[in-house]
């Protein structure tokens, strides 16, 4: 059986720096990153730079432009059809990011949700279109009190999403549940990578300062004077949709900005701890500072390929 390794932690844990250091012989990586689709997201996204992605071919970075939505099952089926390209070669793919709910379900299988129709769509864009977020949570409220909850506020294709399924369903979307069991198709090793919790609110900190020294807000204004919106899916990313919370306010007071995508940052990294803890049959390691190749790592993935040969 042909083998898959997930790699996955919170951001900033040091994903990058484990596959630099381990994964450049008979690897490649899939990325599962929602940010780092998009072409013109580089700073912000902390995508990988010209030397790493020599080192380890990888799909699925630099695929999207911003204006363009990009979805956990348009990812799965680019990451299945990137897996077999990979095996192809002889190679094992490494599917690496933080984007829980990609893994999630690429493991366990889409929820059950009614494909989308362009009837239906258009429907639902003549009804609630012209509303703000705030409006559509007051209207998915109404119909899936649970979804509106999870839903971030300013997330408008989401909320949008989930009247749509409701309109063409009559379920609320929270009622479609994903699957439970792992995929069977492939032998999959699971590797979850964490870090004390005060070490790794550090390191985020540190990793925010760095993006604004290499130039996080030449990189916003550039996205601004050639027609980024606060609504476009790019922009609802931590990194930059903070740039955007005061649209009147033209020049964004930097120092506002950057505690704000530090503080969203550590927040996000808890929830990604809290879901990827849920995830089936995880090995976990813990990074340190003086080694970034955790202790046991390495015997826990050569047993596993041996495993594969078998």
């Amino acid at each position: 059986m042909q083998g898959v390794i997930l790699l996955f932690g919170p951001t900033a844990v040091g994903k990058t720096a484990l596959l630099k250091g381990f994964f450049t012989k008979g690897f490649e990586v899939i990325s599962a990153d929602a940010l780092q689709v998009y072409k013109e997201l580089n700073i912000g996204t902390a995508k990988p730079d010209k030397e790493i992605l020599s080192l380890i071919p990888h799909y699925l970075i630099n695929i999207k432009n911003y204006k363009e939505p990009f979805n956990v099952g348009e990812f799965c089926e680019l990451a299945d059809t990137a897996v077999k390209k990979i095996h192809s070669r002889g190679n094992i793919p490494v599917i690496s990011g933080g984007t829980a709910f990609y893994f999630k379900t690429w493991l366990t299988g889409m929820p059950e949700t009614p494909s989308s129709d362009s009837s239906i769509r258009a429907e639902a864009e003549k009804l609630w279109g012209s509303l703000s977020c705030t409006q559509l949570r007051e209207e998915l409220e109404k119909h899936d009190p649970l979804s509106a909850g999870r839903i971030g506020k300013n997330d408008r294709y989401r909320l949008l999403r989930a009247l749509e399924v409701w309109l063409q369903s009559g379920r609320p979307l929270s009622s479609f549940s994903a699957g439970k069991e792992s995929r069977t198709d492939y032998k999959i090793l699971s590797i979850g990578l964490n870090r004390p919790r005060a070490v790794l609110y550090e390191r985020i900190n540190k990793r925010v300062e760095n993006m604004f020294a290499e130039g996080l807000r030449s990189e916003v204004e550039h996205l601004r004077l050639t027609g980024a919106l606060k609504n476009d899916p790019g922009m609802k990313g931590i990194g930059y949709r903070e740039w955007f919370a005061d649209e009147d306010m033209p020049e964004p007071d930097e120092e506002t900005v950057k505690e704000l995508i530090k503080r969203n940052t550590r927040r996000y990294a808890k929830r990604q701890i809290t879901f990827f803890s849920s995830l089936p049959g995880v090995k976990w390691f813990e990074l340190t500072e003086e080694n970034d190749i955790p202790e046991g790592l390495a015997e826990t993935i050569t047993d596993w390929v041996d495993q594969l040969k078998k």
